[in-house]
């Protein structure tokens, strides 16, 4: 299936959920997290999850993380639309967060972390395939921020549906991912 087709059937499954479905998908994919063998993380960029959209919630992610990896530094995207590019900031008690106008919360100000020294990434999408591509919301952010950070950044994505049909339009801009954890399964790519 093309990107565009996937994108829309994986935002009408995800709208579809109930919210007493969302949290047992929840539940489930971080027993399946905690299954994921990670090397000692220093810096994690993630994403602040888009709660009308029913994305997946990073914050619990988040939280098993800060217990395994002690002195962890969280890092979260500040988008510009203008040229589809990212900045990150760190995310901790003091981060003032704002709502852009796609409903993204982002921090308003902060300190900058350079994408080289990020060792993981928790990259949102809305589907992905067999061979670790995956779908996001269609503007590239993810991939031009993965082509600037290390080459052995993990990259992990967090989906409440298992691996879908080939994405028959990928193209070489399109970064993998290494990992995709879901409720039911653990993929490794």
């Amino acid at each position: 299936m093309t990107k565009q087709a996937l994108r829309k059937l994986y935002k009408q499954k995800r709208n579809q959920l109930t919210d007493s479905q969302s949290e047992k998908l929840q539940d489930l994919l971080m027993i399946k997290f905690q299954q994921l063998s990670l090397p000692f993380l220093q810096y994690l960029h993630t994403y602040l999850p888009i709660h009308i959209h029913k994305e997946v919630d990073t914050y619990p992610v988040m939280e098993f993380l800060r217990f395994t990896n002690p002195g962890i530094t969280f890092v979260v995207p500040r988008t510009d639309f203008t040229h589809y590019t990212m900045v990150n900031y760190v995310y901790d008690d003091d981060t003032v967060l704002v709502k852009n106008e796609y409903d993204i919360m982002e921090p308003a100000g902060g300190v900058i972390v350079n994408s080289a020294l990020i060792d993981m990434v928790l990259v949102p999408l809305l589907a992905f395939d067999e061979k670790g591509n995956r779908v996001g919301y269609g503007k590239g952010f993810y991939d031009r921020f993965l082509a600037v950070c290390r080459p052995d950044v993990i990259k992990v994505g967090l989906s409440f549906f298992e691996a879908g049909d080939q994405i028959s339009d990928t193209d070489e801009f399109d970064i993998p991912l290494n990992y995709c954890v879901t409720p039911y399964k653990l993929y490794e790519f």
